[in-house]
């Protein structure tokens, strides 16, 4: 998986207006967010639960413009709770921008 962050990047330095310190803690805030709801969708064992969590992530994953993980949460909301294949993806993505801090 590559990482296509850029219009992530690009909302989050637009919302810092160039400060690096304040773009560091608002990245770190979104995937903080993210890997909790990561963590929401890995405990869910009921429909309703997972739906929630996925919600949160697609919203979230919208807010910061990051289009891949809007896809995979939407892939998210159309499948049942605990759906390895997308737990994974997901995780993977996350981890990939968090490498790329």
């Amino acid at each position: 998986m590559a990482y296509e962050g850029g219009a992530l990047d690009a909302t989050i330095a637009a919302a810092c207006g160039g400060d690096e310190a304040l773009y560091r803690e608002l990245r770190g805030a979104f995937l903080e967010s993210a890997e909790r709801q990561l963590d929401l969708l890995r405990r869910a064992r009921c429909d309703g639960n997972w739906r929630i969590a996925a919600m949160r992530l697609k919203g979230l994953a919208s807010s910061f413009h990051d289009e891949a993980l809007l896809a995979l949460a939407d892939e998210a909301t159309d499948t049942v709770p605990s759906e390895p294949t997308v737990l994974r993806r997901i995780g993977a993505h996350l981890k990939l921008l968090t490498l790329t801090i």
